[in-house]
């Protein structure tokens, strides 16, 4: 609606005037949301909680536990049943044993509610995992248990709400509420999914992995899968001279800050990193432990 004033001119209403703001608000919040829940799901809880690619000291690990709980908010996921999870994952890949392979699943959704079964069982220790991937994750019960609480997950789909309630120029801008209810899953089901199925190999590795994206904007360095499965001890999962890993360049900034130091051969090993350099390929497929690479990849 505008409305005429001296002189013949229109001039816009204050819901017109406010809603470019309100957009830009709403997208910055939704960005942030993604890019802060993603950024500590790879750093802390994949890079750190599964493989211990760096060390952390307590005081720092806490920090990061709490900042992962409060930016996922509603799709906490907690640090020791995600590297359980994740540790099935690496040694299993693309078998009918992987917790998420888009190999054995028709749809993305089937493949999540199978991991969320699976990740439910461990972290209410339905199940015992097999000794080799437990241990050596970060544990903080209290917060575990608090994160866990539905009335604490309500409140953060409440507040996420409220700010669209507040800020969102349309219905229309609700509709990306459910994306923040479950960011932690569907960034999840976009890497499992699209990184086993889409892309290119550098890697000849016995599982079908593959780098979707060679700048990795969207979670931040986790689309190189193929990179990744071949070297799951490295924090860069970045390998050729084009390939962009956000997250590895905010490592290296905490490392020259003296926030985190990176693993080295003389750290003592995880179990998931032990099982890496020794164990048996638990398959039974004769493939190498250490693929090597496709042609014309180095």
């Amino acid at each position: 609606m505008t409305r005429a004033v001296r002189g013949g001119h229109a001039r816009a209403s204050p819901l017109q005037s406010e809603a470019p703001s309100n957009m830009l608000a709403i997208a910055l919040f939704f960005a942030g949301h993604w890019l802060s829940s993603v950024f500590f799901q790879t750093f802390f809880l994949h890079r750190y909680g599964a493989h211990r690619q760096f060390t952390l000291a307590r005081g720092w690990e806490r920090v990061f536990y709490l900042a992962t709980w409060l930016a996922q908010g509603t799709s906490f996921l907690s640090p020791r049943g995600y590297a359980i999870l994740h540790r099935e994952h690496h040694a299993f890949s693309d078998t009918a044993r992987d917790p998420h392979s888009p190999h054995f699943q028709t749809n993305p959704l089937s493949m999540m509610l199978r991991t969320k079964n699976r990740y439910a069982d461990l972290v209410h220790r339905r199940v015992e995992p097999e000794p080799r991937f437990a241990g050596a994750s970060p544990e903080w019960d209290r917060l575990d248990w608090f994160g866990n609480l539905w009335p604490v997950r309500v409140a953060f789909g409440a507040a996420y709400t409220l700010f669209y309630v507040a800020f969102a120029p349309s219905w229309i801008y609700f509709t990306l509420l459910p994306i923040h209810f479950l960011m932690g899953p569907i960034h999840g089901a976009i890497v499992n999914w699209c990184g086993h199925k889409y892309g290119y190999r550098n890697f000849d590795t016995r599982d079908r992995s593959r780098n979707t994206l060679i700048f990795d904007f969207l979670t931040l360095g986790e689309l190189f899968q193929n990179n990744h499965h071949k070297a799951g001890m490295s924090p860069n999962f970045a390998v050729r001279w084009f390939e962009i890993d956000p997250t590895y360049a905010a490592i290296r900034v905490f490392a020259a800050c003296g926030i985190v130091r990176l693993a080295s051969d003389r750290e003592p090993k995880t179990p998931q990193r032990a099982y890496a350099a020794a164990a048996p390929d638990p398959t039974g497929s004769a493939s190498s432990l250490a693929p090597t690479p496709l042609r014309g990849a180095q």
